[in-house]
């Protein structure tokens, strides 16, 4: 298995924000990623906080390697991303968000 972790570091009140931007509803159906070939699942998780900056983190499970590459390089995953470019190619980042880290992970146990 292959996970492929995204997280947010957020000025406080904003996780929603993020939250909304991933969270299906039922009714809508299957996402185009919940559709792809090798995807297992995925999972959001927002650190338990009183005050302060705020951290939203997204794990996408899938079966291999490869089926996360063939996610990245579809023309619906490649859409949807420059759809949010800014001018100059840059990806649009909103005031709320601090920082935005990713990575890739295998599973080994």
């Amino acid at each position: 298995m292959f996970i492929q972790l995204r997280k947010w570091i957020v000025t406080e009140g904003n996780a929603d924000k993020i939250l909304e931007r991933f969270k299906r509803k039922p009714e809508d159906g299957p996402s185009l990623i919940e559709q792809r070939e090798g995807f297992i699942g995925r999972e959001l998780l927002v650190k338990k906080t009183r005050r302060g900056d705020e951290e939203v983190i997204m794990l996408v499970r899938w079966e291999s390697e490869e089926a996360w590459k063939a996610w990245e390089k579809s023309p619906e995953h490649i859409a949807g991303h420059r759809a949010k470019l800014k001018e100059g190619g840059k990806p649009a980042q909103p005031d709320y968000v601090i920082s935005m880290e990713h990575g890739a992970y295998y599973v080994v146990e």
